[in-house]
Formats: structure tokens, C-alpha cells, sequence
């Protein structure tokens, strides 16, 4: 099947497959707050509008203030970006034909990045159900190895990997000359957090990416960060175009790390809705992955392969991500996130419906 390579836009997942998108659906494919950006965003909204005839500032110097404030680190250890994607593509550049090892299942945007910049992609595969992540076990892919993409907490599955283990791998790979891209996307949805930033200054292999879209709510608006050691920043940041972060995302991107309160509103609603969730799932032999973030996979237990659950699914308007392009996945489980509790109960209901059938 030739699927959408991401969550959202269903409308192409439909044409895909040959289907009529549904008047009415819900779209479990994206891993967005389901509260919405926030509030303060809306009120600032025709603020914002004035300041479009401007040229954005290409060293984003505001937005970079405010995260190294937070973050407690230096401003020449930030790069600003057009979200995850482009510091992936910048990073994938930065590591043009080198050896590249990527912990699956993940992001497929790694492999496609580095791929297209003759970049030599192998694959450590971490074994389902559980995922666990073992420096013993991955310790024969990193042999020779220039880079090794791990992320964490992991898309898609969710999980959140021991700190102990994921420092364990970042000092060995220092050892190795190995650099270390621990992309940290959903990061800030984690209730207990143990923050990994401050290891840039000890590890010079480090570097780290994370979303600003994810939990605020603005995919559209496009924004995210990379912190690591000032002079991995400031070689990578040649590859970034000018101006490549536009003003609004980053007048956004300031208003939001002001939203503390915001972020633990939504930690506790997305704990909240997992623990409502996940015993329904056991009770109806559906099969979940450890998730401690906004998104989990999913799969009927009784069956050996998904597709009739997933197209079960997406004819009754509930909208997964598939996992064909997940390597070790290849479509035996599906992912959603978390929704609005109206949506999610609608999920169980179709989902009870499908465990009805003869």
C-alpha cells in the first residue's frame, strides 16, 4: 500500500486506499494537544497580524533569550527552527555521508533526511511488545558508527526510556566519537521530566531537538528548537537558510514559554485520559504500549495483522496512524493520541462495536 508517509491530512490517507473521506471524523493521527494552543495565543492573535510586513529576525535573538533563560544554558547553544523537520534536515546535512544508526521503531524522517544526503542509514531494532532500550544490545550497532538518532520519549510508541540507560549510551558514543541526536519532541508532556539539556556542556556529541508544536497546539506555525555546544551550533546553523523561522511562529514561540500553568493543565488531562483509556483497552484484549505521553500503539491481540481493524476504523470515521513505514512495525499496530474526552469515548464505542462483530 502506498500510505502517507505521516499523521493528519487524511484526506490523502483516504485517496490511498480508494475510500470517500466521511463528513464527519475524527482524526486520532496526529500527536497534538487536544486542548488547542494556548488561550493567550488567540488573544494576541491580531498583535501579531501588525507585525507581518516586517522581515523576521534571522538570528531569532527574543525567542533564543527566553529558552536559554528556562533552560539555564547559553544563547550560542540554541538554534531556532522551522520545527523538528528542518532541524532534522540541517542535522542530516551536517552529517552528509557519514554512517548513520537509527533505534526503530521512529521517526521516519531521520532515515529519509539522511538518506538523501548520502548518509549510510542502519537500523537497531528494539523488540515489541515492551521496546526496551539496552546499551548491551545496541552497543554492536554503534561500531564504527558516526551518529545515532534515539528518540525519546519514543514516537511512535510512546515510551520513555530509563535516564540511566539513555546517559549510559551518550557517554559510550562519546567514547566512540559518536554523536548522539536525542530528539526530545514530546518532552514536556512528561509529568516527571528529568531534563537532559543540561549534559550539553559535558557531552560534546550531544544534541538535542525539541518540538514547540506538539504541546502548543500550532503545527501550522512550524517551530521548534536544537540545543547542543556552541560550536556543533554554529556549524550546523551554515546549512539553515535566512530567515527560514517566520515572525509570527516566533512571537508565538515567546508567548508560549510564558504558559507554564498551560503545560501542566495538560499533563494532568493527558494522564487523566490514560488512565480512563488503557484499563478499557485490557478489559477488550486490545494490546498498549507503556505510554507516558499524548499517543500509544494500539492492536487487537486476537489478530495477527491490523488492516481489517484499521480500515474498520477509518470506514466508521476514526482516523489512526498507520505503521507500515515503521520499520519492526510494518503494520502491526496502530497509533493514537489522545483526544478531547467526547473523542476518545467515541473511540472506545467503535471499538466495542468492532469486538462485537461475529
Amino acid at each position: 500500500m502506498n500510505l502517507p508517509s505521516h499523521g493528519s491530512n487524511p484526506q490523502h490517507l483516504y485517496k490511498s486506499l480508494g475510500l470517500s473521506l466521511p463528513e464527519k471524523y475524527i482524526d486520532f493521527s496526529a500527536n497534538i494537544n487536544p486542548l488547542g494552543p494556548p488561550p493567550a495565543l488567540k488573544d494576541k492573535w491580531n498583535e501579531f497580524y501588525q507585525e507581518i510586513t516586517v522581515y523576521p529576525d534571522p538570528f531569532a535573538e527574543k525567542l533564543k533569550n527566553r529558552i536559554a533563560q528556562k533552560e539555564q544554558i547559553s544563547v550560542d547553544s540554541i538554534l531556532i527552527g522551522n520545527g523538528g523537520a528542518e532541524l532534522i534536515t540541517l542535522i542530516a546535512r551536517f552529517l552528509s555521508g557519514k554512517k548513520v544508526v537509527v533505534v526503530e521503531p521512529s521517526f521516519s524522517e531521520y532515515e529519509k533526511a539522511c538518506c538523501a544526503n548520502d548518509c549510510e542509514v542502519q537500523y537497531h531494532q528494539l523488540e515489541e511488545p515492551n521496546f526496551e532500550l539496552s546499551l548491551d544490545k545496541l552497543l554492536p550497532s554503534l561500531m564504527n558508527a558516526d551518529a545515532l538518532f534515539l528518540c525519546d520519549p519514543n514516537n511512535p510508541t510512546g515510551i520513555q526510556y530509563p535516564v540511566s540507560t539513555v546517559l549510559s549510551i551518550i557517554q559510550e558514543c562519546e567514547k566512540q566519537n559518536c554523536f548522539v541526536i536525542l530528539d526530545e519532541a514530546f518532552y514536556d508532556f512528561l509529568v516527571d521530566y528529568e531534563s537532559f539539556i543540561p549534559y550539553i556542556n559535558t557531552f560534546s556529541n550531544l544534541i538535542i531537538i525539541r518540538s514547540m508544536t506538539k504541546m502548543f497546539g500550532i503545527p501550522g506555525l512550524r517551530l521548534g528548537y536544537m540545543a547542543a555546544g556552541p560550536s556543533l551550533i554554529a556549524e550546523i546553523s551554515k546549512y539553515q537558510p535566512h530567515w527560514s523561522i517566520n515572525t509570527i511562529a516566533l512571537l508565538a514561540g515567546e508567548l508560549c514559554l510564558q504558559n507554564e500553568e498551560y503545560v501542566k493543565e495538560t499533563q494532568v488531562y493527558i494522564s487523566e485520559e490514560r488512565e480512563r483509556l488503557f484499563p478499557f483497552f485490557k478489559k477488550n484484549l486490545f494490546q498498549v504500549t507503556s505510554s507516558q505521553v499524548n499517543f500509544y500503539l494500539l492492536r487487537d491481540s486476537t489478530l495477527k495483522e491490523q488492516s481489517t481493524l484499521f480500515e474498520f476504523l477509518l470506514q466508521k470515521g476514526i482516523i489512526p496512524r498507520h505503521t507500515f513505514n515503521f520499520p519492526g512495525l510494518e503494520g502491526k499496530w496502530l497509533r493514537f493520541a489522545i483526544k478531547s474526552k467526547e473523542e476518545n469515548s467515541k473511540l472506545m464505542e467503535v471499538l466495542l462495536e468492532w469486538r462485537q462483530l461475529p
